[in-house]
Parts: C-alpha cells; structure tokens; sequence
C-alpha cells in the first residue's frame, strides 16, 4: 500500500541530499536487497554517502608525486604524511577537515556514522590496518576531501603480498568520490600489470578521470613531446574508448623548475587542473545524481539477470549441473535480456567477472521477477530524478558561488602572479601610461593614409584595413565593438590605436575581454565613457 502511494503521489524533497536518500531508501534499496546487487557490485549506500563533501582520489605508480601534490594543494603537511623516492606511502589516507590534528585508525572509522566508509568493513583487517583518516583544520578542505593512496608497484609478488584485493578497493572509492587523479611521472612512464588491472577497474568512471603528467620541468621541451605522446598511446590501449582523457601536464610542487623553457604552459596547465578542482563543490550534487542513475540502471540489470537464471533452474532434480550451463551461457541470457527490455550493451556487467561470481552463489534461493520492485526503480528514474535535476539547479542558483579556497588555491586568484597578469589585455594593467601609445605612432602613419574626415574614419575604411589581419568576422566584429568607445560608428586615431592593439593581443594567442578593461580606455574617452 505504502509503495503504491509513492508511486502515484510525487515525491516532495526539502533538498536534493535529502531527496536522494529518500528515493534510495525507498525506491532503489528494495531492488538491490531483492536481487543480491550488494553481494555481486557495491555494497548499500548510506545516509553518510549522500552527506559528504566532494573527494578526489589521487592514484599511481610510485614515486609519481601523489603526497607531495596533496601538500602542494594544501600548502601544509597532514598527520601520517611519508615522501620520498621509495615506495614510501603504503597506506590509504583519508585527509580531511578537523578541528585539530590527529589519525583515525581504519578500525576505528568504519564504525563511524558520520565517516562514508562504514562499507569498507567487508575488505577486512589487511586492508583496515592499512587505512586511516588525517585529519586537520585546512581551508582546502573545508570544501573537499583527498584520498592518498599506496604507489603502485610492479610485479605478481607485489599484488600478493598485499593481502586484500586493491583494485576492488580503488573500484569502491571511484564510485564514490568525484575526481579520479592518475599521476604519471614524466621520467618512467611503464606502466605496470597491476596499474593497467586498476585502470581497468575505474573502467565505468571515466567521466571523473583526470591525468596529471607531474615532473614534467625535468625534461626538455623536445622529450615532453615524445613522452606526452607515449603517454597517450599507453592510456588509449587500456582505456580503450575513443575518447582522449583529459591529461595536464606541469610539475606539481613548491620548488623552482629545473628547465623553465615551459613555464607558460605548465601555468596555463595548473590553472586549468585548479578550475576543475574548485568546481567540485558546485557540481557536487549533480555527480551524487549522476552515480544514482548509474545505479540505478545496473540494479535494473542484475534485477533481470538474477530472475532469468531463478527461473531457467529446475525445481527438483539436475540443479548443479543446469547451474554450470547457465553460467557457461550467461552471453547468450545477456543477448536476450537486452533484446527483450531495450537494455543498452553498455549496461550490463563485466561478463568474466559476474561468471566468477555466479560460482559461489545458491540459484535456488535467487528471487523471481517482481514487477511492482522495477516499476518503483522506473517511476523513479522518469519522474522522481527530473525533479530532483530541476531543484539542483535551484539550490545552486540560490548558494553563493562553492568554490574550493585557500592552499595553493589562493596563490593564483588576484596579484601580480595570478593567471594572466599582464599579459593581452591585461597588459599595462598597472601602468600609468596608456599601453596602445608605445605602438601609437604606427597606427597614426595607417591612420592617416586612410583619409580621415574630421579626424575620424568611417567603418569601411577601417574594415579594409582590419581585414588585413585575416580574423574572422566575428573576432572582429567584438573589436570594433570594443574599439568604438563613444558608440558613434566611426573611429578617431585614439579607438583605431586600441583596435590596431587588440588585434594584436588576439594575433599572440589572447582571449578578448568581455567588456574594455579600464586601462585600455584612451585619455581622452576616460571622462566621456565613464559618463556613459
């Protein structure tokens, strides 16, 4: 009775955390339970999942940088922090705020309810000995959280040695944090069996994945090229999709560069790895979203998946053998599942990996088909999500900008050393000369051949000779704009100067300001445009 209500009655939500608990409670959780989705992909989500603040996951061979980019971010040292050349972290490192310093055992947090890792309980004591929490009052994260993990090494006896199943435990991190980091290291770019197996594992999150080529001031331009390029080779074979993963390249961390020729590139690069990191908070919402439907949609699967095998299993006599046959044809219970329901290829499981894991189960105990589960899963999904998606935008329209601050975060905001100072058309932002008057006496000598009328040109003429850059129309169009400062359609020497100047900073590779910076305004204009 309960759940017909819900299904005829749209839900109402506060908020969106709350509305995403409550259709995971009460919609989704139901299914997974009945379907034995816990035992087979993830285990439940909790209240602590829906709550918590952005995570970046930080993953690597050894030695690529991870610790020390998290202190580079930071800009301070965590409790439990270990650099160095040799392997020297071996332990997962939760870094997160707190009033004042201190390590949470593994043991001691997975009994935390207020900590999103009550789950980890399932990996054991090998891996809970090898788990804990840095906690510390830093700005950075008051809007994010940062998972150091142990380097990855090269080699079967590495993987054995380790005593839990590390890629099923980065598999569980990556579905539930919001940025996947692979470092490389520009130096020794081997990409190891166990590597390629966890980049495999992160697999189905390829949309959170990110790749920093770190100690990249260590080469010369010319090997930056080749390794850059035998970086992307490597990724595209066990990535394996056609798209290109987003990689930045730089040297992340507080110490001079050692071969400065690209020091453009690398600041460009960071300030493009910062802005993705600083928009987490603000699309925090929309990724816990994202995840459920995903879910949501693989619940569906397991649902039919599960049901097909209960109902292909003989009542009396013949069990085990019908089981081994079921298992070895699970290709073709796929093939048939997904003409059957319309169900996407891309949705369904890994088909060695569900096979393994078929093995150890009873089939006689599996649930048969129930209706009135998937009918919730989907109402949920057609209606229930379409409006929670309608009040994430609300509620981020209604929040002052989330961005992440402080650490390194703030030394490139504002001052002379933040991204671009000084540089297009932020040249001669503190000058107290006009910055177009060095070049003004060129643009004067074209000025003048270009037959004024009272001490103006007219638009034709002044397109003739803008033309001559070979920018498109629609660049120049923003010039003119930008140029014309008293809106009188024509142009006196001053307005041809700046035009003249910002086709310049367009030519060296510059973007165009959306309005004429307050520097760039001619003398002569400052009283008149300030007016206007």
């Amino acid at each position: 009775m309960f759940r017909k209500n819900l299904k005829k009655d749209p839900e109402l939500f506060q908020n969106v955390s709350e509305g995403l608990k409550r259709l995971y409670r009460n919609k989704l959780f139901p299914l997974e339970d009945t379907y034995r989705f816990h035992d087979f992909h993830s285990p439940a989500l909790e209240d602590a999942d829906f709550d918590n603040k952005p995570m970046v996951l930080l993953v690597g061979q050894y030695s690529t940088g991870k610790t020390t980019f998290i202190r580079h971010l930071m800009e301070q040292d965590f409790p439990g922090m270990r650099i160095g050349p040799e392997p020297t972290t071996d332990s997962f490192i939760a870094v997160m705020h707190g009033e004042q310093d201190g390590v949470i055992p593994g043991n001691a947090l997975v009994v935390d309810p207020k900590k999103p890792f009550r789950k980890l309980n399932a990996f054991g004591n090998a891996f809970l000995n090898r788990f804990m929490c840095a906690q510390m009052p830093n700005a950075v994260l008051e809007s994010i959280s940062i998972i150091d993990t142990p380097g990855i090494l090269s080699g079967e006896k590495q993987r054995i040695s380790r005593g839990y199943d590390f890629a099923a435990v980065l598999e569980w991190f990556a579905e539930r944090v919001d940025r996947i980091i692979l470092l490389f290291d520009a130096h020794k770019l081997d990409i190891s069996d166990e590597f390629s197996e966890v980049i495999r594992a992160l697999k189905n999150h390829e949309d959170k994945m990110r790749v920093v080529l770190n100690k990249a001031d260590q080469i010369s331009t010319q090997q930056l090229m080749r390794v850059y390029g035998a970086l992307m080779w490597s990724l595209g074979k066990i990535i394996n999709t056609p798209e290109v993963v987003r990689v930045y390249i730089g040297s992340f961390w507080a110490q001079p560069l050692l071969v400065p020729d690209n020091r453009k590139l690398f600041e460009a690069e960071e300030q493009d790895l910062f802005l993705d990191i600083q928009s987490l908070p603000r699309n925090a919402a929309l990724r816990k979203l994202n995840d459920l439907i995903k879910r949501a949609r693989l619940a569906k699967v397991q649902a039919y998946i599960i049901s097909s095998l209960k109902k292909d299993m003989p009542s009396v006599f013949g069990k085990e053998s019908k089981k081994k046959e079921l298992i070895a044809n699970l290709g073709e219970t796929y093939h048939r599942i997904e003409k059957e329901h319309q169900i996407s290829p891309g949705d369904f499981p890994n088909l060695v990996k569900m096979q393994e894991l078929l093995n150890a189960q009873d089939f006689t105990k599996f649930a048969a088909l129930k209706p009135k589960l998937l009918e919730a899963v989907e109402d949920m999904l057609a209606n229930d999500i379409a409006r929670l998606m309608a009040m994430v935008r609300q509620e981020e329209a209604a929040m002052p900008s989330q961005t992440v601050k402080g650490g390194a975060f703030e030394g490139v905001m504002t001052g002379p050393f933040g991204h671009g100072y000084g540089e297009g058309a932020s040249e001669g932002i503190d000058e107290l000369e006009w910055v177009v008057g060095r070049d003004k006496p060129t643009y004067d000598e074209i000025f003048y051949t270009l037959s004024p009328i009272n001490g103006k040109v007219s638009g034709a003429a002044a397109k003739k000779e803008m033309l001559k850059s070979k920018l498109p129309n629609t660049v120049l169009g923003k010039i003119w704009k930008l140029a014309d400062v008293d809106k009188d359609g024509l142009l006196d020497d001053d307005e041809f100067a700046l035009a003249n100047h910002l086709i310049k900073v367009k030519l060296e590779g510059h973007e165009l300001p959306a309005a004429l910076p307050e520097h760039l305004i001619p003398p002569s204009k400052r009283g008149s445009s300030l007016e206007a």
